[in-house]
Formats: structure tokens, sequence, C-alpha cells
């Protein structure tokens, strides 16, 4: 099952990697479990998801993101198995002069599927679908523990222009 609102046209999309072609595709309900073990799989990631337990707020989560258009919650697949996933979302706002811009958060590609291009692959689209819907810009953060992504980034264009700040909500997870 996959999502069938708005934001969803051209996806499935292809994602040709050295010979093999996974795809790109709205996550469905259904690959939560895959999905929080891909948030889970590294040292930052571990402390912060849940990936053997209830997957309740993940659920909860996965509702809200998949009825909202302006958010695409993302799965790369080679048949059924998951390797990627990101999420990208569409945010107005009133500086750069009435700009649309993209978020992309939490890319993550399996261990076994990392070094093949196929995180290359999934930022291109989104960077393609980005500039399809007109926005100005693509923004994302990485956790400054994550020196690998930060090259990664840089390679692909990105540049580390802004300092991000966040402030842990008490009582919030």
């Amino acid at each position: 099952m996959t999502s069938g609102r708005s934001g969803s046209e051209g996806l499935p999309a292809p994602l040709p990697l050295d010979g093999v072609t996974l795809h790109l595709r709205p996550a469905a309900v259904t690959d939560l479990p895959a999905l929080v073990a891909l948030l889970a799989d590294d040292p930052l990631g571990i402390g912060r998801q849940d990936a053997g337990g209830d997957l309740g707020p993940y659920r909860r989560a996965f509702e809200l993101v998949d009825g909202d258009p302006a958010h695409l919650l993302l799965v790369a697949v080679d048949g059924d198995a998951v390797l990627g996933t990101m999420q990208l979302s569409f945010i107005p706002g009133l500086s750069r002069r009435g700009a649309l811009r993209a978020q992309i958060e939490a890319v993550r590609v399996a261990a076994g599927a990392r070094g093949r291009g196929l995180g290359a692959a999934m930022i291109g689209w989104a960077i393609d679908e980005s500039r399809r819907r007109g926005c100005a810009l693509v923004q994302l953060t990485t956790d400054k523990a994550r020196i690998d992504a930060q090259r990664f980034y840089e390679r692909l264009g990105f540049v580390a222009s802004h300092e991000g700040m966040k402030l842990q909500l008490p009582g919030a997870s």
C-alpha cells in the first residue's frame, strides 16, 4: 500500500545504480519496522529509536506525515527490501521574497547498501523534485557528530552556511 495523496506524482521513480535499478516510492505503513531499523542503525540512532519495541508512536507520526501533501516520506527499495529512506518536506515562507524551500530529513541507507551511490541517487531525486516544485533552495541538517555525512553532503554541493540549533523539550522524545 502506498500513499495516493497529491505530491506523489512521478513515483515510483527508478534509481539506476551500477547495472541495478532500485526504486524510490512513497513509504507505506507496512514499511515502518524497516524504517525504524534504518533510523536506529548507527551509534546516534540506536539511542534515539526503539527498533524492537512499540511502533505506536511511529505509526502516529507516519499518519501525520503521510496525510500532509507538504511532506513525502520515501523508501528506496530493491523488490520488497527497503534499502533507504528520507523525508522531503516543502516549506513556504516570507523570507527570500516568499521562497518555497525543501527540507531533507532522516536520510538513511542500509549498512549493506552503502557505498554504491544509493544515497547520492536519493538526494539527486530530492533536488530534482524540489526544483520541479519551484523551490528556491534545498536545506538539510546533520548532526555535528556525523562527520562522514557532512563530507557526503558537501560532495553533493551542500554548503554549511548556517549554524543549526535545537531545543529538546521536557517530556518529548
